[in-house]
């Protein structure tokens, strides 16, 4: 299973790299995140042997336990949608915050975060086809609400995220991809701050989304094979 896991981890870093290049960026412009929930911390510690140390986790109560069964070097994003009610228990635990949706959750994070000494980087998550039953941000409120973040003291605002819509085809993700991108670039210009990052990508379409400016991919099927989820 290690040899398996270490030869579906270096195909998805070609995959990655190509895709960089065939859409001119360098070839370490996107970063790949390998997404470990549900996965015991044995099978993590595979790709951690095969050199990796980014992992995305999906439920505070999972990370509990698995955090600290790793090495502490690893770094550690939280990829599902932030509840308050875990907010304190979270900031210890993660590097980054890929789940954040409204100016009451940022702000409430911000003063934990000061108060605990944190800084955390931070995603803003967007709703871009306005899903009923997807968590982020509606466009328009995101304007509203951007100069209010971008003061807060106490979290990074370093781009925005994305769940597009269910497609049949990887390309058929393409307009969604293209459309946070351009409101990224939008949102720099209105703050006046650079957001360098796209979190933006999974396991079936990532290669689409780098070619779309992607600069960080959630990527765990592909690597460690079909879930057998919690």
């Amino acid at each position: 299973m290690a040899n398996v896991i270490a030869e579906n981890l270096r195909a998805v870093q070609e995959r990655v790299e190509q895709a960089a290049l065939r859409s001119g960026r360098d070839l370490n412009v996107c970063e790949l995140l390998v997404v470990s929930k549900t996965w015991p911390a044995d099978k993590v510690a595979d790709v951690v042997a095969a050199g990796h140390i980014s992992f995305g986790e999906n439920k505070v109560q999972e990370a509990e336990v698995k955090v600290p069964a790793l090495p502490e070097n690893l770094r550690w994003h939280l990829i599902g949608h932030l509840q308050r009610n875990k907010v304190r228990k979270a900031l210890p635990l993660f590097d980054v915050f890929h789940g954040v949706d409204s100016l009451k959750l940022a702000r409430y994070s911000s003063n934990i975060a000061i108060e605990l000494g944190l800084k955390p980087d931070i995603y803003l998550q967007v709703n871009l086809a306005s899903e009923v039953n997807k968590a982020g941000y509606e466009i328009d409120q995101l304007h509203a609400d951007f100069e209010d973040l971008l003061s807060l003291e106490g979290v990074n605002i370093i781009g925005l995220m994305c769940i597009p819509p269910a497609v049949s085809h990887p390309d058929d993700a393409r307009p969604w991809f293209s459309k946070l991108r351009e409101l990224r670039d939008r949102l720099e210009l209105k703050g006046g701050k650079k957001l360098p990052g796209l979190s933006m990508g999974m396991s079936g379409d990532y290669e689409v989304a780098i070619e779309e400016g992607s600069t960080i991919v959630r990527v765990g099927s592909a690597i460690f094979g079909q879930r057998d989820y919690l």
